[in-house]
């Protein structure tokens, strides 16, 4: 009762934080669901971590339900009819939102607002318009208080769209996140010029690889939480993690770690996901009677399993004796040639596993370059970023980066630091993101160095309240907590400052 009485008694903690804590409490209690002693044993030594989904799974980790489903039926379970109008839409959605459940209990994909809305936008007068969307978001901000709850838009450009970019601009609101599916096809170099103008300011939108996604999910697919890739439909069962510099101390060499440890820590992790995979499908109820299911809003073959990795750069950097992470990983040529052995090892065994339930994915899972949590510490950077504190110029990091999002289909991504003089200059910064996500980078997150709302590690939080916790003061934002532990922890506001004469200059 110990940690029941300390989450109780957490002055930092709202009342839904607290009901949250102790609901996962209660999810780790029961031990009905159970693994090898040699998994048990990675993860008491830190190599293996489940990324505190609980014991017991009652839903699966994401859920990205069809929201076009939803205007075009309505919900019988919640008595809404199909919208008519813009007050009615954002009112289904935002009924809709509250029962929708997740590992963080709330949402974490809002549906493709753009474009789910425009119908009913042009048909209202635009200051009418722009009104209503202000109270959605500000519903969104106050109701669903976690900022892994994520919309996307584009890539088409759209009334809807824009009004959505000056919101977000002018409310300066950590929640929801946002994504543009950029593809330079259909996103016209204005619209994008305007998302870049609003991350800038805002850490939002981030830029999808569009065609990347397409060729991998199809034309249905959401991004979601951080950064994650998944079937609009569907969603992912779970998400452990390896935690490679963890996995890297049993080896001798690299050769040993790829020859030997690597194998047996992908298979331990792959019998996690396996067991907890069946365990939500064939004992939970969630997929026998939950409305989402019964009502088509979801369809358990287009759930996946997503195997996530953190710490590549860390892992290498080891192998290699390297000390300095400033001649390590993506700075130094052998050691990143070796993360991408190393990447190709894990991709090749994760591949040749047949999986349990993944109809839609031919029974496999694929990969996920996860974020991290906030008591990594400085071991584990994020899935195979370079090490805050020796990153290179964005060009450079950005050619690391292009070497391994190909691996991710569930999501990567890095996030980059600018300094003031990018805000008069936007343009200056599209052709990079242009080029870069034309040659294989996945995912491209920005914002300004004195921004109050920033991008820890795939999230966001507002400065102003980790302040405020720092204080003893309740936060609205669930994740702020978690930001504050990245930034103590691992540093991790504290990313190098792009500066716009070294990317002229490159």
């Amino acid at each position: 009762m110990s940690e029941a009485l300390r989450i109780i008694q957490d002055p930092t903690l709202t009342y839904r934080q607290e009901l949250v804590g102790l609901a996962r409490l209660g999810e780790s209690t029961d031990d009905s669901l159970r693994y090898s002693d040699a998994y048990y044993a990675a993860k008491e030594k830190g190599a293996l971590c489940d990324l505190n989904e609980g014991k017991m799974p009652f839903r699966p980790r994401y859920i990205c339900p069809d929201y076009d489903l939803l205007f075009e039926k309505g919900c019988d379970f919640l008595q809404l009819d199909p919208p008519k109008d813009l007050l009615e839409a954002v009112n289904v959605l935002e009924i809709f939102y509250c029962h929708v459940p997740s590992i963080t209990t709330y949402p974490v994909y809002l549906g493709d607002l753009d474009r789910l809305l425009e119908p009913f936008v042009i048909r209202e007068n635009r200051a009418y318009a722009k009104k209503v969307l202000s109270l959605f978001l500000r519903n969104i901000d106050r109701v669903q208080t976690d900022s892994f709850v994520h919309a996307d838009i584009g890539p088409e450009d759209s009334v809807t769209g824009r009004l959505l970019l000056e919101l977000t601009e002018e409310m300066q609101l950590a929640i929801p996140n946002l994504t543009l599916r950029y593809d330079p096809e259909k996103t016209s170099d204005d619209f994008a010029l305007a998302c870049v103008r609003c991350m800038l300011k805002t850490a939002k939108p981030s830029f999808a690889n569009h065609r990347m996604f397409v060729e991998e999910w199809g034309s249905r697919y959401a991004i979601a939480s951080c950064y994650n890739g998944l079937s609009i439909g569907g969603g992912g069962y779970t998400l452990p993690r390896m935690r490679l510099y963890e996995c890297a101390l049993d080896a001798k060499d690299p050769e040993d770690f790829i020859a030997n440890v690597l194998p047996t820590y992908i298979d331990l992790q792959l019998e996690y996901m396996d067991k907890r995979v069946r365990f939500i499908v064939e004992e939970s109820s969630f997929f026998k009677t939950n409305f989402l299911v019964t009502e088509g809003f979801v369809k358990r073959e287009n759930f996946i399993g997503m195997f996530g990795v953190v710490g590549l750069a860390e892992c290498c950097n080891h192998l290699l004796g390297i000390d300095d992470v400033k001649k390590g990983f993506g700075l130094n040529p052998e050691a990143t040639a070796l993360g991408r052995k190393i990447m190709d090892a894990i991709e090749k065994r994760v591949s040749a596993h047949v999986a349990p339930y993944c109809d839609a994915f031919d029974h496999h899972y694929r990969l996920h370059a996860q974020v991290g949590i906030d008591t990594d510490g400085m071991d584990d950077s994020p899935g195979t970023r370079i090490p805050i504190g020796a990153e290179p110029c964005m060009l450079d990091q950005l050619e690391v980066n292009e070497q391994f999002h190909p691996y991710f289909p569930t999501g990567t991504g890095d996030i980059f630091k600018f300094e003031e003089t990018y805000v008069k200059t936007p343009e200056a910064v599209l052709p990079i993101i242009k080029a870069s996500l034309g040659r294989g980078l996945r995912y491209f997150s920005g914002y300004l160095e004195n921004n109050d709302v920033v991008r820890v590690t795939g999230y966001l939080v507002k400065k102003s309240e980790i302040e405020k916790l720092r204080q003893k003061k309740q936060s609205l934002n669930q994740v702020t907590l978690y930001g504050m532990g990245a930034q103590d922890g691992g540093h991790a506001l504290d990313r190098r400052v792009q500066h716009h004469e070294e990317s002229a200059g490159k």
